[in-house]
Parts: C-alpha cells; structure tokens; sequence
C-alpha cells in the first residue's frame, strides 16, 4: 500500500518505485487528456505533500497536513455564506480557522507571512483604531467593534493571503465568491417575487431585515465583474457560457435593487473591464438597455432631487459631528453614533442652517462610509483608510504595467474594477461591518495574493 508519510518527511523507497510504476503506465498514454490531467494532479498533490509534510513523529504529519487543508476549506464555506443570514456557520468557521492556525504556528508547521502591500496601512490603521480606546464616549461598544469586526476582517484577509496564496487557489476563490452571490441572488429572486408575490416594479429586497437592499450590490457587482472576467478565460465553451449566464443573473440582481449608486457602480466596473477588453462596450450597452427597461427605475430617477436633499442633510450632520472630534473621533464602536445619551443629533441638527435641518425624525447613520470612518477614528483615520485604498489602487496599476503575461493583466484590471466600484459604493452606504465590509476585504486580500504571485514570478524570472 503506498504510504504517504515516513519519519524521514520525504517518500521511502518502495514509494519512490510504485509511483514509478504509475508514471511510467501512464506516460504510454499521454495523450489520453484525462490521464494527463491525472498526471499533473498527482504532481501536485506529491509537491503539496513535500512542502507541508516536515519531519516528526508518526503521525503527527498527517495531522498538521490536515489543518493546512482545513483552513483553506472552513475559509472557502464562510465567504460561500457570508451574504446569507448564517452568521453562525460564519463564527464556527472563523474561530476554528483560527484555532489551526494558532496549532500551525505553535508547532511551526506552515508558512505564514504578513507582507503584503496593504500591512503597513493595516497596522497604522488599527493602530490608531486601538488607540481610540483611550479617548471613546464608550468603551466597551469600541472594544466589542475592535475585536468583532476590524480584527476579525484583518485575520481573514491574512488567512486568504497565506492560504490561497496559488493560481489556481485564486481562481477557486473567485469561483467561491461568484457561486455565492448566485445561490444568495437566486433564493434571493424565488424568496421576493415567487413566494412573497412581489411586483416587479418593487425594489427587490425590500422586505429581507437580514440583508438591506443597498449591502446587496456589495457582493452583486462584486461577483459579476469576477465573473465577467471568467467569460474570456481560457477554457472549454460550455464553462465561459456558465460565467455569461451568472453575470447576466448578478446584473439583473443589481438593477432590481434600483439604487443609482449602485448602477453608477457598475457602469464604472464595466468601463474599467474596458479598459482590457474591448468586448466588454458591448455589454454596457447591454447593462444599459436593461437600466432603462428595469421597472420602477424611472420612477426612481425622477426622485433623486428628493433623496439627494435627505442624503445632503445627513452628510452636513455628520461633518457637525466630526467637527467636534476632529483629530480622535468619538471611538470605533458603530453604536456610538446611534446612542442619543452620547452623541446628541438634536444639538448638531438644530444647530445647522434651517435648509439643512432634518424635520421628520433624524436619521442616525451616515449612509457613507467614508463619513463613518471619520466619525469613529476622527480625521486621521480617515486619511489612514485612504492609504489603504490608494495603495491597492497602485499595486493594480503597477501589476498591470510590469506584468506583460495575460493571467496578470487580466486579474489587475478585474480587481481594479471591483475595487473601483466598491469604492463608489462606499458613499452610499456603511461597510465597517456585515457582509459588505467582509467583502471588501475579500478584494483587498486578492490584491495581496495577485501582488506575490507577481513578486514570485519576477524572482524566477
């Protein structure tokens, strides 16, 4: 029987002579493609093998092995679900992803890094964050936010950088994201308009209290542009039309929403894809056919002097709020701003120009994140949260202008354009925390792994 493991952590010699035997009956039909793709498996998983499997005593090899491999997995099912209202699967996920990931560490069984070019925005970032406990109108909200959200969204973009940290492993992630956004944006469709009975004109979403309409777009547009790039990859017909059709699902989705930040979003995600294929002109004429044919979306159009007025007097509140805490902000915890005992929005709104006042009941969210991370962490950590986004920005650029290989190129764009749409998204609504904010970091920690993946071939070269 061929054992995969011995004390020496290599492959014992009547492993090497029966895996002789298999490459050699199999060679003799190289050209059977499913005895090739056999083939090129088998290396992998013999070279995945080597690399995680270190001397140690019998049987602790295979165990560590295991953990490598279940990260990856619990990781895989928490961004499958993470649109879904399933946040304990989500918590079960991440704590035992973190519990492998101690033991590995512990027992220096994996190969666990911090560089990327994100790190040293992310460390000033929650850094300061952290600092913020010492000047919050509540700590224990700061603290609960700190460790429930930022940490958290940190230790899943380290663990996708270090644990997708290959070509094919980026793909599948890819592949994860976009089956999620389906299943979530299919039951999403059958829920809304086939068992509630919904109109179409009505926007879609309207009634979810788990997943507000505005967060949806977040992983739609997301997922369609990673999909939208599949449809060029190199591969068999069949698949590149599965990628058609999911981003047709994701596009219709994000219409229904009806939200005009959104669409602005999208249309700049696809100008962007644009950029690298020519192609894409085709399916914005598309999208926009399907913008103008949405219904109720004209409707919507037409009250967009109204919401603007709303939204204007939400961001002047907001800025009276920062004003006062310019430099630290009141604190990291989200509630913070929502409690009337700690942050009293009748002084700020009365103390604002009479057009700019809210009559009807002030609304106690920024709608803006960007105005959120102000609010929280003050001026500075608005500027540190920038840093993060401009040096994504910039590592895509440059990828794209060092690298002359297609898989580098089409990746930069594809993850420019995301970036770009989330970053317009992030006016329209708050995404420190949810399933929106995960997101994002999903994005974010994709860069990191297209930027070693990058470096890696460069070193090569």
């Amino acid at each position: 029987m061929l054992r995969i493991v011995n004390t020496k952590g290599l492959w014992c010699q009547d492993e090497i002579a029966f895996s002789s035997l298999i490459f050699s009956s199999i060679t003799a039909k190289k050209n059977n493609p499913f005895i090739k793709e056999s083939c090129f498996m088998f290396e992998k998983l013999k070279d995945y093998f080597d690399l995680h499997l270190q001397p140690d005593a019998q049987g602790k090899d295979i165990f560590f092995f295991a953990l490598n491999v279940l990260i990856p997995a619990l990781m895989g099912l928490h961004l499958l679900v993470n649109p879904l209202p399933l946040n304990s699967v989500n918590e079960v996920c991440y704590y035992l992803s973190c519990a492998a990931l101690i033991t590995l560490l512990l027992f220096k069984k994996t190969h666990f890094t911090l560089r990327t070019p994100l790190t040293i925005g992310f460390s000033l970032f929650f850094v300061w964050a952290v600092l913020g406990l010492f000047t919050t109108l509540d700590f224990s909200n700061t603290l609960h936010d700190l460790r429930g959200y930022l940490l958290e969204y940190l230790v899943i973009f380290y663990l996708l950088v270090n644990f997708y940290n290959a070509r094919n492993r980026l793909e599948f992630l890819s592949d994860l994201i976009i089956a999620s956004a389906m299943v979530f944006s299919i039951g999403g469709l059958i829920i809304f308009y086939g068992i509630e009975g919904n109109p179409v004109s009505i926007r879609f979403g309207m009634t979810f209290s788990k997943m507000f309409t505005g967060f949806m777009c977040f992983t739609t547009i997301f997922a369609g542009t990673l999909s939208l790039r599949g449809v060029y990859k190199p591969g068999s017909k069949t698949r590149q039309a599965i990628y058609f059709f999911c981003f047709l699902v994701l596009t219709m989705v994000t219409m229904l929403n009806q939200s005009r930040g959104t669409i602005i979003s999208l249309c700049v995600a696809l100008l962007i894809m644009c950029f690298h294929r020519k192609k894409n002109i085709i399916l914005i004429i598309v999208a926009g056919l399907m913008i103008a044919l949405t219904p109720g979306f004209i409707d919507r159009i037409s009250s967009i002097g109204f919401t603007q007025d709303i939204r204007s007097k939400m961001f002047r509140l907001s800025w009276e709020v920062i004003k006062d805490r310019p430099i630290a902000g009141v604190g990291y915890g989200g509630e913070i701003y929502r409690n009337p005992n700690l942050v009293d929005l009748e002084k700020y709104n009365a103390a604002l120009p009479e057009k700019y006042q809210q009559k009807e009941g002030i609304t106690n969210s920024t709608h803006n994140t960007y105005l959120d991370v102000a609010i929280r962490m003050g001026l500075v950590g608005l500027g540190l949260y920038f840093f993060i986004l401009v040096t994504a920005t910039w590592v895509l650029w440059d990828i794209f202008r060092r690298q002359k290989e297609e898989y580098f190129r089409s990746w930069s764009i594809c993850l420019l354009a995301c970036l770009a749409s989330l970053m317009i998204l992030l006016f329209f609504a708050d995404a420190l925390y949810g399933a929106q904010g995960i997101i994002l970091y999903i994005n974010l920690a994709m860069i990191g792994i297209l930027w070693n993946l990058a470096r890696q071939c460069r070193s090569h070269a």
